[in-house]
């Protein structure tokens, strides 16, 4: 299999049937319901993405606030049959590249404590735990890491970003 190709565009209203599906698939019972994601559309301080493949099906989505100087990544999901493909990553890609064109300095998010995948993928992008939100997720009352970047800006971010993009690139086409 060569590499994959994916789009990644802003999300608009039309998305939204696909990423409540998207998300009853990644995370259950428990997950945000249509209006939701129409509030977060029209919320002007929300920046959400779509993810479709070759066959112009969603397979992922993520979405962040921006306030001020910091960007809070609100979520990430994809599809379970296209987990482990750096789609994941192509995301976090994108929330940062958005952050830069509107000078936002700092993310943070919020990760389950047992989500090692995720939080691998965070802390390979410099973000660290700075704190715990306990029993923050109401399915299985589950720990939350509250996790923040340094700068961006800052030449180390920026470096150690630009490596990661340019290992990606060879590991997946965002068209």
């Amino acid at each position: 299999m060569g590499i994959l190709r994916v789009k990644i565009k802003p999300m608009h209203r039309d998305d939204v049937e696909s990423v409540v599906a998207l998300e009853a698939k990644a995370y259950g019972e428990h997950h945000w319901s249509k209006d939701s994601f129409y509030n977060e559309l029209s919320n002007e301080l929300a920046k959400y993405f779509s993810v479709f493949n070759e066959k112009d099906e969603l397979i992922a989505y993520c979405g962040s606030w921006h306030i001020l100087e910091e960007a809070h990544i609100t979520n990430i999901a994809v599809s379970p049959e296209y987990r482990r493909m750096h789609i994941g990553e192509a995301l976090l890609k994108t929330v940062i590249d958005e952050c830069y064109k509107n000078m936002v300095k700092y993310i943070t998010l919020e990760v389950r404590a047992g989500n090692t995948p995720a939080i691998g993928l965070y802390e390979k992008y410099g973000f660290k735990s700075l704190g715990l939100r306990k029993g923050y997720y109401q399915d299985n009352n589950e720990d939350a890491l509250i996790m923040w970047t340094e700068n961006i800006f800052y030449d180390k971010f920026k470096s150690m970003y630009e490596q990661n993009i340019a290992v990606l690139k060879e590991k997946i086409n965002i068209l």
